[in-house]
């Protein structure tokens, strides 16, 4: 059990170390302007498929990862949780990934000051490109609510089905960004990756501190 119990926690730490260690590539390539050719090929194809149906969907999915519908989304899926599962544990650890990601953008974005593109916008926003706040948002949402729900899934299907679903709404939201002319690529995937070594991060907390409270009720028993 203990063996188990540690590989886990060094699963969590290596995949957190690993997109902060790719962050931190792309934020140097962003620096040293060495990636725009990234950008550029992706900018192309992304936007090359533009149709009034195509845009209408992107701007669905961008008004989805928005600040206000991901705070209505949350709130949605903590009652689940807490009505239907009975798990305030999980509604602090997915306040905290949420709460934490927004921060930590914010922060970000004042770090390094990227400039928004400014060629071909379909709509206009304000702020800093880099990482992209979208894409922090919908990977800590999406994949906090999957790692929670993943063991009241019984069946191998719905599991498969709900990891999907999770990975649809998360690149589907960093490509509205990207196809709505408002960030650059290398924008949505440096999102993914500090909000993914943010999500791994809290994970290892989250599964030390439920281990730290199994001792404690195991000792109290004996």
């Amino acid at each position: 059990m203990k063996n188990h119990w540690t590989s886990k926690i060094s699963f969590s730490l290596l995949a957190a170390a690993l997109c902060l260690c790719s962050f931190i590539s792309i934020a140097l390539s962003i620096s040293d302007n060495q990636i725009h050719r990234f950008d550029d090929v992706l900018i192309n194809w992304i936007q090359g498929m533009e149709s009034p149906g195509m845009t209408r969907w992107m701007q669905f999915f961008t008004w989805i990862g928005s600040g206000r519908q991901v705070v209505i989304i949350t709130i949605l899926a903590m009652l689940v949780l807490y009505l239907y599962l009975g798990h305030r544990r999980e509604l602090l650890f997915l306040t905290s990934v949420l709460v934490g990601s927004t921060v930590l953008n914010a922060l970000l974005k004042v770090v390094f000051g990227r400039a928004r593109p400014t060629i071909h916008r379909i709509i206009e926003v304000s702020g800093y490109s880099f990482p992209s706040g979208h894409s922090m948002a919908s990977f800590s949402l999406y994949g906090g609510l999957a790692f929670l729900i993943w063991k009241h899934i019984p069946s191998f299907t719905g599991r498969v089905f709900m990891m999907v679903a999770s990975a649809v709404f998360i690149l589907t939201i960093g490509m509205s960004r990207i196809y709505l002319g408002v960030h650059y690529p290398s924008d949505v995937v440096g999102g993914y990756f500090i909000s993914g070594c943010w999500l791994f991060t809290c994970i290892w907390f989250y599964r030390r501190y439920l281990q730290r409270l199994s001792r404690l009720q195991t000792s109290s028993i004996v």
